[in-house]
Formats: structure tokens, C-alpha cells, sequence
């Protein structure tokens, strides 16, 4: 019994050693989550995801973002890294690889289609299929990590997230990895970039954010809205470079993907509600390193819930679709079709959902 107790104890020595002292490359920084008033307000819970019909994706998961195309078609993301061309018939073809993980994608006036590739960066593909690398570091020499969501202003200048500078989404094993990790560190280390067609020269635009995600252009081309992760909130910065305003905060969810609903109203997605312990521990940085010493079934992880928001450029929430029950989650946004139909976009589903024009 003696023997027993003691190896109990050299064990028990030894995980707390593990936990204190086991070396990982996330260095979580000290700051104060806002407050969570959850889905009360004008995020008051609802089921009109219920209504979403299905598009399968033959086989492939993880439309993040789709576009309509120049022929007037749904073009979508996948996990696969397949480009997929989605016909009239909902019938799936493979318009590119991109040999990456693409993630935010935008048609251009003259037919090219922008891809944020986490993986590879921003990616430039003709109407034939052909990928192009565009940029995978800034002119400075920096490379990007984590290309997330693109948009396009109408002079062609082409805006991008590189959502983390500390934890790129190929270094750490995927997307989700890396923005667990970036999100337990919290070191704000997410930017907005700038790609001049005609120079062909990546600048920075907007830097210090913790995940930097959703991007979109104002319908006047003023400013640009972004959505920052992992401070639950949605910045607009003019265009002429005067500093950034936050104009939605204290979210209840993770907020992803930024699309115009073409009305000047935005469509942001919530990927995810927040997580109470997570945000506990936002100023204990000692107990979110731990944490990270944990087999991954043992950190905290995504809850299934549906939400996708419509706002104004001011911020102010007009509607809410949501599905509480998670039959279609990890929502990174919505499109409006221009039928009036309502895309929805996911980062793990075999579907894209799409609703009936109201």
C-alpha cells in the first residue's frame, strides 16, 4: 500500500510539474473580456435558420464564404481546398484548387475572383480555373500567416485580413488550431491589408487587433468594416487612413465573415457564442497557459449555435437569423443572392443553407 501511495504521488509531482512547467508556444497576455448580456436585446433568440433548404457540397465541408459569380453563379469555399461552382440545378462542380485552405473569396468587376487562402495567402484566379499567388508576404518582407476574408473596393484595390501575425493556420495544423491558439493569447497581433492591382504591392492597412477576420467595403467606399474575434466587436476605418472606431461591441458570439447585403446594411456572422470560462480567465493568463498544456479534448471548445446578424454601417442590428438548436452552426455569414434568397455560410458544415426571400 505504501508503494502505491508513493507512486500516486510521484505521478500527482509529476502532472503538476507538466502543467507548470511544460514548454508551449502560446504566451497568453492579460486584458478585461466585455461584458456578455448572451442573446437578450436585439439578439433575442429565434429559429429562422429553421427555414434554411440545404445545398449538399458533394462531399466536402466548410463553405466559409461563397460569392455569386459573373455568370451569375454560387461560387464557395471547402475545406478541401477546392473552389466549388454550385449551377442552377444545385449541382456541384470543382471550378479550382487552390492546394490551400481558402477561406474569404470576392468577385472583381472584370471577373477575377480574389481568394484569402490561409494557407497561401491572397490568391488571384482567372475564369478559367487558373490559381495565381498574389501575395503571400507584405512589401516589407512580412510574411502573411493567416489570410482570412477579402473585399474589393470599386478602384480595384483589394482589402484582406491576415487575422494572426503570432499563429499561422498551416504552422499550427488548420484554421481552427491557430485561431484557438491566437485567441488564448490574446497578443492582438491580427492586421488589415492593402493590395494595389496595379503595383502588385501588399501594404499594411490596420494592425493591433486580436483575430482579425470579416472584411468589407462600404457601399460609398469610405471605409472598410472589420470584425475583430477576439474582442467580440466590429471596427469601421476610413479608407483615407484616419484612425478606426469600434461601432459594435460586446457581441455574444465570435463574430467571422462581413458581407454588404447590398442595401448598405452588412451581413456578420457569429461562428460561435462565447465561452464563460474563457472569458473568466481573460486577465489570468498563468491559467490559459496551463489550459494549453491540455490534450485538446480537454480545452474548452466551439459551441453548435446558429447566428447570423444584419447591421447597419453604424453598427445597429436590424435582425438576427439564428438557429439555437445547431442543426446548422459554426455560421461565418451570409449573402444576399440577388433574388432576394439569403445565403448562409459555415466553417464545418456539408451544406450551404440558403432562405426563401421574405
Amino acid at each position: 500500500m505504501r508503494r502505491l501511495h508513493a507512486f500516486g504521488g510521484v505521478l500527482l509531482i509529476v502532472l503538476i510539474a507538466y502543467l507548470l512547467l511544460w514548454p508551449v508556444d502560446v504566451y497568453p497576455v492579460a486584458w478585461q473580456a466585455p461584458r456578455n448580456d448572451g442573446y437578450t436585446g436585439a439578439f433575442e433568440r429565434n429559429d429562422r435558420l429553421a427555414e434554411l433548404a440545404l445545398v449538399q457540397l458533394a462531399g466536402r465541408h466548410g463553405p466559409e464564404d461563397a460569392a455569386v459569380g459573373p455568370d451569375g453563379l454560387i461560387y464557395t469555399t471547402s475545406h478541401s481546398g477546392d473552389i466549388l461552382k454550385i449551377d442552377v440545378d444545385n449541382s456541384v462542380s470543382v471550378f479550382a484548387k487552390t492546394g490551400g485552405r481558402p477561406l474569404g473569396l470576392e468577385f472583381a468587376k472584370d471577373g477575377m475572383l480574389f481568394v484569402a487562402d490561409a494557407h497561401r495567402g491572397l490568391l488571384g484566379i482567372d475564369r478559367a480555373g487558373h490559381v495565381e499567388v498574389l501575395a503571400d508576404r507584405t512589401v516589407d518582407g512580412s510574411p502573411i500567416l493567416y489570410a482570412d476574408d477579402v473585399d474589393i473596393a470599386s478602384d480595384g484595390t483589394v482589402y484582406f485580413s491576415d487575422a494572426s501575425m503570432r499563429f499561422g493556420a498551416l504552422a499550427s495544423g488548420g484554421t481552427l488550431e491557430g485561431s484557438v491558439r491566437d485567441l488564448m493569447e490574446h497578443s492582438a497581433s491580427g492586421r488589415v491589408l492593402k493590395y494595389d492591382r496595379k503595383t502588385k504591392q501588399t501594404t499594411e492597412f490596420a494592425a493591433g487587433l486580436a483575430f482579425a477576420n470579416g472584411v468589407a467595403v462600404s457601399e460609398d467606399d469610405a471605409a472598410i468594416l472589420v470584425a475583430e474575434t477576439g474582442n467580440y466587436r466590429v471596427w469601421r476605418f476610413p479608407i483615407d487612413g484616419t484612425p478606426g472606431v469600434v461601432v459594435l461591441r460586446d457581441l455574444p458570439g465570435f463574430p467571422d465573415n462581413i458581407n454588404p447585403a447590398h442595401d448598405g446594411t452588412f451581413w456578420v456572422g457569429l461562428v460561435s457564442p462565447r465561452n464563460a470560462l474563457m472569458d473568466r480567465l481573460s486577465d489570468v493568463p498563468f491559467a490559459r497557459r496551463i489550459i494549453m498544456r491540455l490534450p485538446g479534448f480537454f480545452r474548452p471548445a466551439p459551441t453548435r449555435y446558429g447566428c447570423v446578424v444584419r447591421i447597419r454601417a453604424n453598427g445597429e442590428v436590424i435582425e438576427t437569423l439564428q438557429s439555437p438548436t445547431g442543426d446548422f452552426a459554426m455560421t461565418t455569414g451570409a449573402i444576399t443572392l440577388p433574388d432576394g434568397r439569403v445565403l448562409v455560410t459555415s466553417l464545418t458544415e456539408p451544406t450551404l443553407g440558403i432562405l426563401p426571400p421574405r
